[in-house]
C-alpha cells in the first residue's frame, strides 16, 4: 500500500522538496528586502535589480530540477568519474580564462552574468567520492584507500585555494563526514580538533599559558595511569609534539596567513579591532541582528538593512536581514528549516540499500552543515569572515544552482530506493 502511494507521488521525498522551496522562497524575500531601492522607483522586471536576477536564477533552477529528475538514477553513478574530471578541468581553466572579481579569479564571465565552477565542484566531488568508496566495497581502514579518498577530496580544494578562495576550499572538510560513516578512524577527528583548539587558544592567550596547561594535563594523566605498563611513551611523545606545534603557531600566523586573514582572526579574538575597516561587516551585522529583538522590525523596516550599513548583505550576510526584520522567531524558523533539511537527508541516507547513494547523501549533509555553521557563525561574529554563502538563501546563480544540483541528485537517487518506509 505504501509502495503504491509513493509511486503515485513520483517516488520523490516531498518533505525535502518542500523544505527546499521554503528556504529558496524565504531567501528571495530577504534578498528583495536587502537590495530594493528605498525610493521604490525601480522597475521590478529590470534585470539590473538583484532580486529580479535572483528570480531568474530560481526559474532556471526549476529547469535544472526537471532535467536531473528526468535522468536515470544510475546515470550519476555511471558517469561520476567523468563529471569529476570535467569539474577539475573547469577549476584549472580559471587560471587562464577566469575573471577577477573582488580580488578572486573564481568566475567565468558571460556578459553581465558569471559562473563560479567551485559551486558545482562540490557535487562532482561528492559523486566521485561516493563512486570510489562504493567500488572498493570495504570500510575505509587501509592507508591506501584513505590516501586515495583524500586525493579525491583534496584536488578541487588545491585548485580553489590559489584563486584565492580559502572559504570555498574550507568546505571540503565536510567530506570527512561520509568517510567516518564508512569506517574512517576517529583519531583523525581528534587530532584535527586538538590542532585547531591549540592554534586558536595560542593566539588568544599566548604560548606560555598553553604550554603550561599541556604540561599540567600530561602530568595529571601520567600520575593517573602510572600503574599501566603500556602506552606510557605516548604521554611523553604527544605533549612534546603539542608543545612544538604551539611554538610554531605565531610563525604560521605571521608568515603563512595573509594580512586580511590575520585581521579577521584578531576581530573574532577581540584584538586590534578596527570597526571602520576589517571588523566593519561583522560589527554592523551584529547590530542588525540585535535590532531585531524577539519578533523583528518587520518586512522592509530594518534600519540597518534599509540604510545599507551591512556590506554584501544580499550575499554572505543575508542572515543579518532575517535577524533584523524577522527577529529571534524568524531566525529560529530559518535555523529549524536547515536543521530539518540536514536531518532528513541523514535519515534517508541511512535507509539506502545502495552504498553509493548513502555516501553521497552523507556528503551533501556535511557540505550543507559546514556552509550553515560557518555562515551563521560568521554573521554573528563567532567565526572569522571567510566568504561562505548560506545555502539556498544568499544571492547568486552559481550558488543556488550548485546547491540545487547537490540536493536533487540525492532526491533522484532516493527515489530509486527499493526498501519502503
Amino acid at each position: 500500500m505504501r509502495s503504491t502511494s509513493r509511486n503515485a507521488r513520483g517516488n520523490f521525498d516531498w518533505l525535502l522538496i518542500l523544505i527546499y522551496m521554503a528556504l529558496v522562497g524565504i531567501g528571495w524575500v530577504n534578498i528583495y528586502s536587502a537590495s530594493i531601492d528605498p525610493s521604490g522607483v525601480a522597475d521590478f522586471f529590470d534585470l539590473s535589480n538583484l532580486y529580479t536576477k535572483q528570480l531568474l536564477f530560481i526559474g532556471l533552477s526549476l529547469l535544472l530540477i526537471i532535467f536531473i529528475l528526468s535522468l536515470e538514477a544510475k546515470f550519476f553513478e555511471r558517469f561520476a568519474s567523468l563529471i569529476y574530471v570535467v569539474s577539475i578541468l573547469s577549476l584549472l581553466g580559471l587560471f587562464v580564462f577566469g575573471k577577477n572579481i573582488s580580488g578572486a579569479t573564481s568566475w567565468y564571465s558571460f556578459g553581465s552574468f558569471g559562473l563560479q565552477p567551485s559551486e558545482f565542484a562540490k557535487a562532482a566531488t561528492a559523486l566521485a567520492l561516493a563512486k570510489y568508496l562504493s567500488d572498493i566495497q570495504t570500510d575505509v581502514k587501509s592507508f591506501t584507500h584513505q590516501f586515495r579518498a583524500f586525493i579525491i577530496i583534496a584536488l578541487p580544494a588545491i585548485c580553489i585555494v590559489p584563486q584565492p578562495d580559502p572559504g570555498s576550499a574550507l568546505v571540503y572538510a565536510a567530506f570527512f563526514f561520509p568517510l567516518y560513516r564508512e569506517g574512517l578512524s576517529g583519531i583523525y577527528l581528534i587530532i584535527g580538533s586538538i590542532t585547531i583548539a591549540l592554534f586558536v587558544l595560542t593566539l588568544a592567550f599566548g604560548p606560555l599559558y598553553i604550554i603550561a596547561a599541556i604540561v599540567l594535563i600530561a602530568l595529571i594523566l601520567l600520575i593517573k595511569n602510572r600503574k599501566k605498563r603500556f602506552g606510557k611513551r605516548y604521554f611523553y611523545m604527544l605533549p612534546v609534539v603539542a608543545i612544538l606545534f604551539v611554538f610554531s603557531v605565531n610563525y604560521i600566523f605571521q608568515n603563512v596567513f595573509e594580512q586580511r586573514h590575520r585581521d579577521r582572526f584578531n576581530v573574532v579574538l577581540g584584538k586590534d579591532v578596527d570597526m571602520k575597516s576589517i571588523g566593519y561587516n561583522t560589527y554592523q551585522s551584529e547590530i542588525a541582528i540585535g535590532n531585531g529583538g524577539l519578533t523583528g522590525k518587520g518586512f522592509l523596516k530594518g534600519t540597518q538593512t534599509k540604510g545599507n550599513f551591512v556590506p554584501e548583505q544580499h550575499t554572505d550576510y543575508i542572515f543579518s536581514t532575517v535577524g533584523e526584520e524577522w527577529g529571534f522567531l524568524g531566525s529560529t524558523l530559518v535555523i529549524f528549516l536547515f536543521v530539518a533539511l540536514m536531518l532528513r537527508i541523514i535519515i534517508l541516507s541511512e535507509r539506502q540499500k545502495n552504498q553509493f547513494s548513502r555516501i553521497y547523501g552523507y556528503s551533501i549533509a556535511g557540505i550543507l552543515f559546514i556552509h550553515f555553521l560557518v555562515n551563521i557563525g560568521m554573521v554573528t561574529g563567532v567565526f572569522p569572515t571567510v566568504g561562505i554563502p548560506l545555502p539556498f538563501f544568499s544571492y547568486g546563480g552559481s550558488g543556488l544552482w550548485g546547491f540545487t544540483i547537490l540536493l536533487f541528485i540525492f532526491i533522484k537517487l532516493d527515489s530509486n530506493r527499493v526498501n519502503e518506509w
